[in-house]
C-alpha cells in the first residue's frame, strides 16, 4: 500500500463553522437584548433597529453593486452591525440620524478597508463614536423607559455629578433588570447575560475578554471610584452603561480581537484600564466604546508579540 506522506498547504483543521452561522448564533444571542429594548423603550427602540439594520444592510447590498463585487449581505454580517449600534443608541435619536450611522459602519468602516474580515475597528463602535462627535445633543439625550419618555439621567452621569446626587441612584434591581435611562440595548443587564451565555454554550466567544474586561473595571472602580480607597460602588459600575454589551458582543468580534489567549487577555485587562479612567477621571461617564476602539488598534501589535512558537521551534538567528 502506497503511503502519501506529502502535506498540502494550511490550514490542515477545518471546520463545519462559517461566517453565517456565526452571525446567526450572535444574531439568536442578541434577541433577549432587542426584546428587553422593545419592552422598556416601546416604539422607538422597534423604529431604531429596524432602521439601522435596514440602512447597514442596504448600504452594503449598494457597495456591492457599485463595485461589482459578489454580494455578501446572506453572511448577515451586516445585520449583526446594525442590530449592535441600534443598541448602542439613546431611544430618543432620530431615526434619520440611525440611518446614517448604519451607512457608516458599513461604507466607511468596512467596505472601504475591504469588507469583512479586514476592518481594523469595531463598524458598529465606530459608527456610535462618529455620531457621538456629529450629533452630541441627540447622543446624549437620555429617558426613562415607558411611554411617557421622561428625561433622566444614566446611573452613571448620576455618580459623576458626585456624592449628593449618588443618593438619587435607582434601586440595583431595576439596573439589572433594565428599568433605567440608558441606551436601548445596555439597559437591561439580565438580558445580555442570558445571550452571552448562550454565545458560551455554542462556543461562538470564548471568556478571556469579557472576564478580564469586567473583572479590571470592577477592581479599578471599587479601588478608586469612592471617596475613599476601596469603597468604590463596583457592582453599578459593573452593570450599569455598555459595560456588559462591550464586554461580550464588541470587544469579542473575531476581526478587531488578538489570536492567542494571552492576547485577548491583555485586550480585556487593557479595555477594563481604559474604561475605568475615562468613567472615574474623565469628561465623559462612560468610556466602554471608547476603550474598544483604542484597544482594536493595537490589536496588531498584540498579536506580534503574543504569537506562541512553533511546536520545536525557537528563535531564527543569522548565520
Amino acid at each position: 500500500m502506497e503511503i502519501n506522506l506529502i502535506a498540502g498547504s494550511s490550514p490542515h483543521v477545518k471546520s463545519g463553522e462559517s461566517t453565517q452561522k456565526i452571525m446567526r448564533d450572535v444574531i439568536i444571542a442578541l434577541i433577549p437584548a432587542m426584546l428587553a429594548s422593545v419592552y422598556h423603550f416601546k416604539v422607538d427602540a422597534a423604529m431604531l433597529i429596524l432602521a439601522t439594520v435596514l440602512s447597514c444592510v442596504l448600504s452594503e447590498y449598494a457597495w456591492n453593486k457599485i463595485t461589482r463585487k459578489p454580494n455578501t449581505i446572506s453572511d448577515l454580517s451586516a445585520v449583526v452591525t446594525g442590530i449592535l449600534l441600534a443598541l448602542n443608541l439613546s431611544p430618543a435619536v432620530p431615526i434619520w440620524i440611525a440611518a446614517i450611522g448604519g451607512a457608516f459602519a458599513i461604507i466607511i468602516v468596512k467596505q472601504l478597508f475591504g469588507g469583512l474580515g479586514h476592518n481594523f475597528v469595531n463598524p458598529a463602535l465606530a459608527a456610535r463614536a462618529f455620531m457621538m462627535a456629529s450629533w452630541p445633543v441627540q447622543m446624549t439625550t437620555w429617558q426613562l423607559p415607558g411611554w411617557d419618555a421622561v428625561s433622566s439621567a444614566t446611573p452613571l452621569a448620576l455618580i459623576k455629578e458626585g456624592s449628593e446626587a449618588a443618593g438619587q441612584l435607582p434601586q440595583f434591581r431595576d439596573i439589572f433588570l433594565g428599568n433605567i435611562a440608558g441606551t436601548i440595548g445596555e439597559t437591561s443587564a439580565l438580558a445580555i447575560l442570558i445571550g452571552a451565555a448562550y454565545l458560551f454554550i455554542r462556543r461562538v466567544i470564548t471568556p478571556e475578554i469579557p472576564l478580564a474586561f469586567i473583572g479590571t473595571v470592577g477592581i479599578m472602580t471599587w479601588i478608586l471610584g469612592g471617596a475613599q480607597p476601596f469603597t468604590g460602588d463596583y457592582l453599578y459600575h459593573i452593570f450599569s452603561g455598555g459595560l456588559m454589551l462591550g464586554a461580550f458582543f464588541m470587544a469579542t468580534d473575531y476581526t478587531t480581537s488578538p489570536m492567542t489567549i494571552k492576547g485577548r487577555l491583555i485586550m480585556g485587562v487593557g479595555c477594563g484600564l481604559l474604561t475605568s479612567v475615562i468613567r472615574l477621571y474623565g469628561g465623559y461617564p462612560e468610556g466602554v466604546s471608547y476603550s474598544i476602539l483604542l484597544m482594536n488598534l493595537v490589536v496588531p501589535m498584540i498579536d506580534r508579540f503574543m504569537i506562541p512558537k512553533s511546536f520545536g521551534g525557537g528563535a531564527v538567528k543569522n548565520a
